[in-house]
């Protein structure tokens, strides 16, 4: 059963983008063990806001697990100490009574901290814009069933397409690599017939504007999938390279 707790919550402040950062440490009693922990961060908030501090700034927006705002580094995990979760889905209930929890923001050279637990994660939208959509023209609405896609290749094109761009992968991986993401959003269009027409174009611009943008290289180590809160699979990554190198090839 669900009770109250007192803990110690040790915090990333950072007050822009060019300042040092340094770690803060707050104490926080009688927290329900039901709240979810982004209404922790809340009532801190409160708190210091109350003693006339500074408030943690830190990215949230539905608080539903779809879009991914809310990016937390939560005791050396992203999206914190559960499995194919958000951080706004993380309960309190997953710590005890006197712990000491230590919240981060994403730690890759290609998502500048902005303040304190905020980051820029418009990086994964340049790659997106370099290839991660459909400029053909594919007429009208067809009717249902008229394109034959086999039942397997569209449930792996939803489950790719189920990735939120929250950016857990890039943060777990100690090279700092987008290969996850970017094979998710290639393997979506990629197993569908009406991305084919731009799939060689696509493989090679999504995966250079990764470079350029300085994210590492992929050396599977598989720790970006193990922290997808969607549960992404690596079969992604293996998609991305046959199209990359098939892509290559016909040039």
């Amino acid at each position: 059963m669900d009770k109250n707790i007192n803990i110690k919550v040790r915090v990333w402040r950072q007050a822009g983008p060019k300042e040092k950062g340094h770690f803060e440490e707050y104490e926080l009693h009688d927290i329900f063990q039901g709240a979810s922990f982004l209404e922790m961060m809340d009532i801190l908030n409160e708190k210091l806001i109350s003693e006339h501090k500074d408030p943690i700034a830190f990215d949230h927006d539905c608080r539903e697990g779809i879009c991914g705002m809310c990016s937390l580094y939560v005791n050396g995990h992203p999206h914190g100490p559960d499995s194919a979760i958000t951080t706004c889905q993380l309960h309190m209930r997953k710590f005890h009574d006197g712990e000491t929890i230590t919240i981060e923001p994403w730690r890759s050279h290609a998502f500048p901290v902005i303040k304190d637990l905020m980051v820029d994660r418009g990086a994964y939208d340049k790659i997106m814009q370099a290839g991660g959509f459909i400029s053909v023209n594919t007429g009208g609405v067809p009717d249902a069933n008229s394109i034959p896609i086999p039942k397997e290749k569209a449930d792996e094109a939803m489950d790719a397409a189920s990735c939120i761009g929250c950016g857990a992968c890039a943060a777990a991986c100690k090279n700092g690599s987008a290969m996850l993401f970017v094979a998710a959003k290639v393997s979506q269009l990629a197993l569908l017939p009406q991305g084919r027409v731009e799939a060689a174009r696509r493989a090679k611009a999504m995966v250079a504007k990764m470079d350029e943008l300085g994210f590492g290289n992929c050396t599977n180590t598989g720790a970006c999938a193990a922290e997808c809160p969607k549960s992404v699979s690596l079969a992604n990554i293996a998609r991305l390279n046959r199209e990359f190198i098939s892509a290559k090839f016909k040039d």
